[in-house]
């Protein structure tokens, strides 16, 4: 029997559609209500999909909630007893990652880089169901998934970055192949402008990262323009940089690159 393209009831988010509105927004921001930078795409959850959103998702899956989310409560197992040596006092690095599509490379990166925290926003449900199915069958415990719009994530429950309390923070943010919204009178919906790249920065400690991958070149400028521009971010090479070891080449940029098609990495340090 096929699986309807709904959002399982263990995953369904009640406030997905009346998040609060960040307080003092002007009207003119670049992700009002009635522009978002993704679409909710068709497709179907398999049935591993689903059993993997039931029996994990309560586990790995967050509800989205407008106050300031503890990562090391967030992070924590279920057994205390199987916290690893210096993380249960909030040392490990957290990784934000917008927008894992099926969450393969996803899996690979938390599965290369145990030591660290991944907390991964996706708003496609298959893939929010895949990424739990590898959890389970790669025996993975340092990702935690938003099944949320990542703009109002960052917004409210994301906290600033201050000297005042330098633990918290993002130690680095990924977003790899964001929808590049080809059509000129739809580069309005490209996720990687200004403003969210304020937010992102404001987030950051010192000495994180945010690291982009594009396979569209016009795309791969903009981001480029765009994080040189924020006051917070320095470029760790002079333009592009070279694909950093931990992102995993994926089967269709592996085609790409058959193809002759190019990959652009962006990867900035806040200062």
């Amino acid at each position: 029997m096929g699986h309807e393209n709904i959002m399982p009831s263990s995953l369904a988010d009640p406030q997905a559609q009346a998040a609060p509105r960040p307080a003092g927004a002007p009207a003119d921001v670049a992700f009002p209500k009635a522009i978002r930078s993704f679409v909710r795409r068709a497709g179907r959850t398999t049935g591993g999909q689903a059993k993997a959103v039931l029996d994990l998702g309560p586990r790995f899956v967050l509800p989205f909630s407008p106050s300031t989310l503890d990562f090391q409560a967030a992070f924590a197992p279920p057994d205390a007893s199987l916290l690893h040596a210096g993380s249960a006092d909030g040392e490990r690095e957290t990784i934000l990652e917008i927008g894992f599509g099926m969450g393969e490379a996803t899996a690979q990166i938390a599965a290369l880089l145990a030591q660290k925290n991944f907390l991964c926003c996706e708003v496609h449900e298959p893939g929010v169901g895949a990424l739990l199915k590898r959890i389970g069958e790669q025996g993975l415990s340092n990702i935690r998934i938003l099944a949320h719009d990542a703009v109002e994530v960052i917004d409210h429950m994301l906290p600033v970055w201050s000297a005042s309390a330098p633990d918290k923070g993002l130690d680095g943010v990924h977003i790899f192949f964001p929808d590049p919204w080809h059509k000129k009178r739809h580069n309005k919906r490209r996720l990687i402008q200004a403003p969210l790249i304020a937010k992102l920065a404001a987030r950051l400690k010192p000495g994180g990262y945010l690291h982009c991958a594009t396979d569209w070149q016009p795309y791969a400028e903009q981001i480029l323009e765009v994080l040189s521009a924020e006051p917070l971010l320095t470029n760790s090479a002079e333009a592009y940089a070279p694909k950093p070891d931990y992102r995993p080449l994926t089967k269709f940029e592996n085609r790409g690159i058959r193809l002759g098609h190019g990959v652009w990495d962006i990867v900035f340090v806040r200062r």
